[in-house]
Parts: C-alpha cells; sequence; structure tokens
C-alpha cells in the first residue's frame, strides 16, 4: 500500500511498545504511535499525558495533553505533578520527545539557536517537562525528520541530556543509571545507541532509502548495525487503524 513518511514513523514507533508497559506522550505523532500500539499490539499500553491523564483508553488522538478525551476511560485524572513524580520514581518506561537539534549522544536541543542563550537567533519554546522526563524515564525515543541541520554535531544547547559526552556521562551528572535514549524513528530509518560507545547506530534501513542519503542527511559520523536490515513498512491493518480512527482528518497523518 502507499503511505507517506508520517505513516511510516508513527507504525515503525508504535510497534516498539511493549504490553504491560507505561509510555509518557505529548500530542501529534507520539500520541499517534501509543494510540496505534494500544489498538493493534499492546492492549494493556497505559499511556501517560503531562497535564495529569494516566491509563485512558483512546478511540482517536486527543489534539492536547490537557484534551477531555486523554482522560477517557482513564485509571485516573491526576495532576503534572503526580505524572512527574511518577517518572520519578522509575515507574516510565518509554517517552517520546521533541527538538530541534539532537547530537550523536542523543541530546536533544528545544531551546534556541544561534548567538548566547540571552539574545539567540532563534528562541525555541524550551524543556517544558522534556529535562525531567529524558532524564527520569527508562526509554526515551524521538520522531523526527532527518537532516544535518537537526542532526548536528555539536547543539547549541542541551535541553534535555542523552549520554552526554559518552559511556558513565549520565550517571556521573547524578542521573539513574540505566535509563536514557533508545529508538531515534526518521523518515529514512531507525537509529539506536550503541552499548559500549553511547553512540548513534542505524539499525534498520526504511525501504526504497539508502546508506548514502542517511549519511547525507547526518551532521556527524554514524555507527552501522552489523546486521542492517529493511524497515517492515506499515501494514495494511495499521494504515486503516491510523487513517479511519486515530487520526481521520489527517492532523498529523497529513503533514510532510
Amino acid at each position: 500500500m502507499e503511505y507517506n513518511d508520517m505513516e511510516l514513523m508513527i507504525c515503525i514507533a508504535s510497534r516498539y511498545l511493549e504490553d504491560d508497559s507505561i509510555v509518557m506522550v505529548g500530542t501529534g505523532a507520539p500520541c499517534a504511535a501509543a494510540v496505534l500500539a494500544q489498538k493493534l499490539y499492546s492492549p494493556r499500553l497505559t499511556i501517560m499525558f503531562e497535564a495529569g491523564g494516566i491509563g485512558p483508553l483512546l478511540s482517536s488522538m486527543p489534539i492536547s495533553v490537557g484534551d477531555s478525551q486523554s482522560f477517557y476511560r482513564a485509571i485516573a485524572a491526576s495532576s503534572m505533578s503526580e505524572v512527574m513524580e511518577t517518572c520519578q520514581r522509575g515507574l516510565v518506561d518509554y517517552v517520546f520527545l521533541g527538538g530541534a537539534q539532537i547530537d550523536q549522544y542523543g541530546n536533544i536541543n528545544s531551546t534556541m539557536i544561534g548567538g548566547s542563550y540571552q539574545t539567540p537567533k532563534v528562541r525555541f519554546p524550551g524543556s517544558g517537562g522534556a529535562n525531567d522526563l529524558g532524564s527520569l524515564c527508562w526509554k526515551t525515543m524521538m520522531i523526527t525528520p532527518q537532516d544535518k541541520r537537526r542532526f548536528t554535531e555539536k547543539i547549541d544547547f542541551i535541553t534535555t541530556p542523552g549520554y552526554i559526552n559518552g559511556p558513565g556521562a549520565r550517571e556521573k551528572a547524578g542521573l539513574p543509571p540505566g535509563c536514557g535514549p533508545y529508538k531515534v524513528i526518521t523518515n529514512l530509518c531507525v537509529i539506536g545507541f550503541d552499548e559500549q560507545s553511547k553512540r548513534m547506530k542505524v539499525e534498520s534501513i526504511h525501504p526504497g532509502r539508502t546508506k548514502e542519503e542517511i549519511i547525507e542527511n547526518t551532521g556527524f559520523e554514524l555507527l552501522w548495525a552489523d546486521d542492517l536490515v529493511i524497515s517492515e513498512p506499515p501494514s495494511k491493518d495499521e494504515l486503516a487503524v491510523l487513517r479511519n480512527e486515530i487520526d481521520p482528518y489527517r492532523y498529523i497523518i497529513g503533514r510532510q
């Protein structure tokens, strides 16, 4: 079946969310991926929203983290402090984050580009809860287009720490051991992180894409898995649920 890049990224992301796990999501593609996983693969997946919705059963995609749908048939309608405390207690398995820049260690910038912190060329919204979530949840995932401006050798500001500058750096900074960046799902490939060096390692290439194209759109040297494979494209069932139930108005999957 025909599909676009956004549909591909959402479908791939949904497959990583195991049953009986807990995922923190915001609006957009991460939310669509979580709802798709709950509908097709992981019926006991617990979805959490920063505004306080815990464990809703979602028929479609909420338009914001505070949308009334994010509390539909939920375990609890709590608060932001309760949700963040749950992350702090080490109970949240996955979180999806976004940003303007990411480096080879998974550090994310969603604060500013160019100039200084006081007088940047571009100012972004900043952390919100991203620093807390990336610091405390077990596995951080990202869904993003891939190009050299975004995948850069040195980011202008570390809003959310990844593996900082290599092995042991998170622990040295006082962050919980065993957590950190997990997968980066782009329009070109799926990237994991090398166990020893903590650098980005390409694990699968999407259908129709090439290694050369990935290198051309990355501002640093990538590692490559020995068992590099072709990503599984969206199935007919995934696309039907995504298009007809989760995002029928194409708010997210209509973006290119």
